[in-house]
C-alpha cells in the first residue's frame, strides 16, 4: 500500500502534468444562497484560470448547474485527462442525506454521491481530490473513498444538515498567502483544509453559536474520516497541490484587494447573522436588511472581479 501511495504522489511531480478543475455551485433555493454559492464558484474559477496554462477549468453555476451538464463535463474530463494529471472536484451548495444516500442539490434532478463517484472513477487521473463543502457532505465520504483520491467534507457525517460556511473559507485559503505554511509558493490540500477548518470554527465562536459543521477528510481510500493529520491520514493531501499562488499572492498582498476581501467576509458574516436572527425579527425589517447586505456584497464582488 505504501509503494502504491508513493507512485501516486510521484505522479503529481510530472513537469507536463495538467490539472482539471470542476467546480459546481448547486441549487441555492434562496437569493442569498444563490449569490453566495455563485460568488464562491466564480472566485475559484478566476483563481484556477489565473494559475497557468496547465489548468483546465470547468465551472457550472446558475441554470448550467444541472445533472446533465455535470455529467457531460465529467465525461469530457474522462476523455481528455491522462493518468499523470490531477483532478479536483469542488461541490458548493446544499446536500441531503437520508441515512443511506447522499444527494447534491442541483437545478432539476439531484445527483447522488454514488453517481458522482462512478463518473470520477472513469477519469484516468491517478491523483484526485473531491472537496464537498455542502450540508450533510459527511454522508458522501464512503461513496467517494478510493486509493489515490482525497476526500474533504464540510460536515463530519450526513446528519449535520444546516447550511455550511466551509466553502467560503476554502476559497479564502486559496487567496491568502498565509495558508502556505511550508512557504512553497503553493497551497496543498492539507494546508487549505486546516485553514478553512480553523476559520470555520472561529466563525461559530465569534457568533457564540453551537457549531453545526465539523470538517473532516479521508485520503487513504479505506479509513475513517479524520479531523487531524496523522501517520496514516493526510499524506496524500499534504502532497496534493491545489494551487500555485504566484498570481493569487500578488492580489492578496494588494492593500485595496485585502480591504475588499475583508469587507466581503464581514458582509457574508452579517448575512449569516441575519439569517440566524430571522425568526425573532420583523419580516419587513429582515427583508430590508438582507436586501441591503446582498446589494452591497454584489458591489464588493464586482470590484474584486475587476
Amino acid at each position: 500500500m505504501r509503494q502504491a501511495l508513493l507512485c501516486l504522489l510521484m505522479a503529481g511531480l510530472s513537469a507536463h502534468a495538467s490539472v482539471y478543475y470542476v467546480t459546481v455551485a448547486g441549487l441555492g433555493g434562496e437569493p442569498d444562497y444563490e449569490q453566495r454559492f455563485t460568488a464562491n464558484a466564480k472566485d475559484l474559477d478566476k483563481l484556477f484560470k489565473d494559475s497557468g496554462s496547465a489548468a483546465h477549468v470547468y465551472t457550472l453555476t446558475g441554470p448550467r448547474a444541472t445533472k446533465a451538464h455535470l455529467t457531460e463535463t465529467l465525461t469530457s474530463v474522462a476523455h481528455d485527462a491522462k493518468p499523470e494529471d490531477d483532478f479536483v472536484l469542488m461541490l458548493i451548495g446544499h446536500g441531503s442525506y437520508d441515512g443511506t444516500d447522499y444527494k447534491f442539490n442541483l437545478v432539476g434532478p439531484d445527483i447522488t454521491a454514488a453517481e458522482l463517484a462512478g463518473f470520477c472513477d472513469r477519469i484516468p487521473a491517478r491523483r484526485q481530490l473531491i472537496v464537498n463543502a455542502t450540508s450533510a457532505s459527511g454522508g458522501s465520504i464512503a461513496a467517494f473513498e478510493k486509493p489515490g483520491r482525497g476526500v474533504i467534507a464540510a460536515t463530519k457525517n450526513g446528519t449535520e444538515k444546516n447550511a455550511t460556511v466551509f466553502a467560503r473559507y476554502w476559497v479564502e485559503a486559496l487567496q491568502d498567502p498565509t495558508a502556505d505554511i511550508d512557504k512553497s509558493d503553493s497551497i496543498n490540500a492539507m494546508e487549505a483544509f486546516q485553514y478553512a477548518q480553523r476559520k470555520t470554527a472561529a466563525f461559530y465562536e465569534s457568533q457564540k453559536r453551537l457549531a453545526t459543521e465539523h470538517p473532516v477528510f479521508e485520503d487513504t481510500g479505506r479509513g475513517e474520516p479524520a479531523r487531524d493529520a496523522s501517520k496514516n491520514e493526510g499524506v496524500l493531501l499534504k502532497n496534493f497541490t491545489v494551487l500555485r499562488i504566484g498570481a493569487a499572492q500578488k492580489q492578496a498582498n494588494d492593500s485595496a484587494k485585502q480591504a475588499l476581501l475583508q469587507k466581503k467576509e464581514d458582509l457574508e458574516q452579517k448575512i449569516d447573522v441575519l439569517k440566524y436572527q430571522k425568526a425573532a425579527m420583523d419580516p419587513t425589517e429582515y427583508k430590508q436588511q438582507l436586501t441591503a447586505a446582498l446589494v452591497e456584497l454584489a458591489q464588493v464582488q464586482q470590484e474584486l472581479d475587476k
